[in-house]
C-alpha cells in the first residue's frame, strides 16, 4: 500500500511538473529552466504549490501556484489547466513571502564570531554582495541604512528591509542576514527601526561626545570635573592588566575621560534600558567613531567599565582608531601604529564581553590582514557607500553621456555634500571630465577624490529634478542598472570579495 501510494504521488508530481514546464517555457528565453527567466535559487514548493521568482523586462515578479495564492495580491491566469498567480515584488507581497519562508526575516548576527555590514543605498545590491559572500562564513548584515541615507535615497526602513529580503529568496540565501537601523541617535528612530523588524541598532552617541577637552587648559579641566573618592578608587594609582596590556591613568586622562564620554555613557545606558534589556532579538552596537576625538585605548577601557557597571551589555562597540576612515578610500596613517592600538581595543573588548567592530572599512585594503590578523578573525566591519561607487563605475563603463552628467552635478554639489561627511578631497586633483575620452571615464573610480566626490554627492544626483517635477537622473540611472543588473553583480562580487578575501588571509 505504502508503494502504491507513492508510486501516485510520484505520478501526480511528475503530471504537475509536466504543466508546469510548459508554463515555464511560455517565458523569456526558454532554453533549460535556469534561463527561463526563473531565478532558478528561488524555486520553491510547498506542498503542491510552486512559489519563485521571474525577471521579465527587467522586473521582478513573484509567481504562485496553487493554494499559496491565497496569500499574494496579483493577477490569476491559467495556463493548460493549470492556475497561478502574477504577483508585484511590493511590501505586501514580499511581507507574504516572509511569513512563508521565514529565512528572509532578519535575525540577530552580531553575536556569531564573524560578521559584515553592506549598506545598500540603491536597493539594487543583495545578490552581488550575496554572491561574493557564498565563500565565506561571515554572516552578511544586508539592510544597513542610517537616517541620513533614507532621506538623501527618499527610501523608508521598509524599503530597504523589502530589497534584503528579496535578494535572500532569489538567492535561496537560508543561513541568516542581519538589519542594521545604522548610526541612529534618537528613541524615535530606534523605535521605527524596531517597529519595522530590524534586529541591530548602531547607537551613535556623536552628538553626546565632547570635541573641545584637547584644547582646554589644565586649569579649565580642573574647573569642570572634580574627581569623586569612587571615581579615584576605580582608576587612579592602580593598573588594569587586560590580557597582558597594561592601561593605567593619570589624573588629568581620568578627568578627560569623564568630560569627553559622561554624557555618552549616560544617553547609552538610557537607551540600553528603555529598549534593550531582556531583548535577546535584537543586538547593540555602540558608535563612538564619528567625532574629531580619537578614542584612547584607556578612554575605550573607562567607557567599557563604566557601561558594564551600569548593566549595559554590548554586542559592538566601534572605537574612534588612529588615523582617517574616510569614505569610499584607502586608510590614511600610520599601519603600525594603528596594529598596535588595535590589539588593545580587541583586549579590552575581548574582556568585557563584545566584539570590536570597524566602521566606514569600505575599501581599506591596507589595513583589512592587520585587521583579521589582530581580532583573530572575531570582528565585525562595516561597509556602506562603496556598493554606490560600484554602480557608478558601471555607469561610465555603459553610458558615458550619462556618466558626464551626473559627474558635472557631483561637482555642482560638492561643497553643500561635504558638509554631511568627513573628506579631505582635493578636486582640483581630478582630471577635467571633458578632457577625459568615454574610454578613460572609468579610470576616474581609480583616484581617490574622484571616488570621493561621487561617494558623498549620490543624494543629490538621485534627488534631481527638472522643471516639471521629473527625475533628471533617477529613473535613467535605475533603468541601466536594472538592464545590467547582473553585470553589477559581478562587479559587486568582485570588489566586496577583496574586501573578505584580505580579511580571512589575517587568521
Amino acid at each position: 500500500m505504502h508503494d502504491r501510494t507513492h508510486m501516485l504521488c510520484r505520478r501526480k508530481e511528475l503530471i504537475y511538473m509536466s504543466k508546469l514546464t510548459d508554463f515555464l517555457k511560455t517565458l523569456p528565453n526558454p532554453k533549460e529552466f535556469a534561463s527561463f527567466g526563473v531565478y532558478e535559487k528561488s524555486y520553491n514548493q510547498l506542498k503542491d504549490d510552486h512559489i519563485f521568482i521571474i525577471k521579465e523586462e527587467g522586473n521582478d515578479l513573484i509567481v504562485v501556484t496553487g493554494s499559496s495564492m491565497k496569500n499574494f495580491k496579483g493577477e490569476k491566469r491559467t495556463l493548460n489547466q493549470l492556475d497561478y498567480l502574477i504577483a508585484q515584488t511590493d511590501h505586501d507581497n514580499i511581507n507574504a513571502l516572509r511569513n512563508l519562508f521565514p529565512y528572509m526575516k532578519p535575525k540577530p548576527v552580531l553575536r556569531e564570531k564573524r560578521s559584515f555590514g553592506l549598506g545598500d543605498r540603491l536597493g539594487l545590491a543583495g545578490e552581488g554582495h550575496l554572491k561574493a559572500l557564498l565563500a565565506y562564513d561571515a554572516y552578511p548584515v544586508l539592510a544597513q541604512q542610517s537616517m541620513r541615507e533614507l532621506t538623501l535615497t527618499n527610501r523608508t526602513y521598509s524599503d530597504v528591509l523589502d530589497a534584503a529580503s528579496l535578494a535572500v529568496y532569489k538567492m535561496g540565501y537560508k543561513r541568516g542576514f542581519g538589519a542594521d537601523g545604522d548610526h541612529l541617535k534618537t528613541e524615535k528612530d530606534i523605535k521605527y527601526a524596531l517597529d519595522t523588524g530590524f534586529t541591530m541598532i548602531t547607537l551613535d552617541t556623536s552628538d553626546h561626545i565632547r570635541n573641545d577637552v584637547e584644547s582646554l587648559s589644565i586649569e579649565q579641566i580642573d574647573q569642570e570635573v572634580n574627581l569623586t573618592e569612587n571615581d579615584k578608587k576605580k582608576y587612579l594609582n592602580k593598573t588594569f592588566n587586560i590580557q597582558g596590556h597594561q592601561i593605567s591613568f593619570t589624573e588629568l586622562e581620568l578627568k578627560k575621560a569623564i568630560l569627553i564620554y559622561q554624557d555618552s555613557i549616560e544617553y547609552t545606558t538610557h537607551i540600553y534600558h528603555q529598549f534593550f534589556k531582556g531583548n535577546q532579538g535584537v543586538d547593540l552596537e555602540l558608535s563612538i567613531d564619528e567625532t574629531a576625538t580619537k578614542t584612547e585605548l584607556n578612554h575605550h577601557l573607562y567607557i567599557a567599565n563604566e557601561l558594564a557597571e551600569k548593566g549595559v551589555h554590548l554586542t559592538t562597540i566601534a572605537p574612534r582608531f588612529h588615523g582617517e576612515f574616510q569614505k569610499g578610500i584607502d586608510y590614511i596613517g600610520n599601519t603600525h601604529i594603528f596594529q598596535e592600538e588595535l590589539k588593545v581595543h580587541v583586549a579590552i573588548a575581548e574582556h568585557y564581553g563584545y566584539k570590536l567592530s570597524i566602521h566606514s572599512g569600505s575599501d581599506k585594503f591596507s589595513i583589512f590582514e592587520i585587521i583579521g590578523k589582530e581580532t583573530k578573525g572575531h570582528f565585525h566591519v562595516k561597509t556602506a557607500g562603496t556598493n554606490w561607487l560600484v554602480a557608478a563605475h558601471l555607469v561610465a563603463i555603459k553610458d558615458p553621456l550619462l556618466y558626464r552628467e551626473i559627474h558635472q552635478k557631483a561637482l555642482d554639489t560638492f561643497e553643500q555634500a561635504k558638509k554631511l561627511y568627513h573628506v579631505t578631497t582635493h578636486i582640483e586633483n581630478i582630471p577635467a571630465i571633458d578632457q577625459l575620452s568615454d574610454e578613460e571615464l572609468p579610470k576616474l573610480f581609480e583616484n581617490n577624490d574622484a571616488r570621493q566626490l561621487i561617494h558623498i554627492t549620490y543624494g543629490y544626483i538621485l534627488n534631481d529634478k527638472n522643471n516639471d517635477g521629473t527625475y533628471k537622473f533617477k529613473d535613467r540611472l535605475y533603468h541601466l542598472w536594472t538592464q545590467y543588473s547582473d553585470l553589477y553583480a559581478t562587479m559587486l562580487k568582485e570588489h566586496i570579495g577583496k574586501h573578505l578575501e584580505l580579511l580571512y588571509k589575517g587568521f
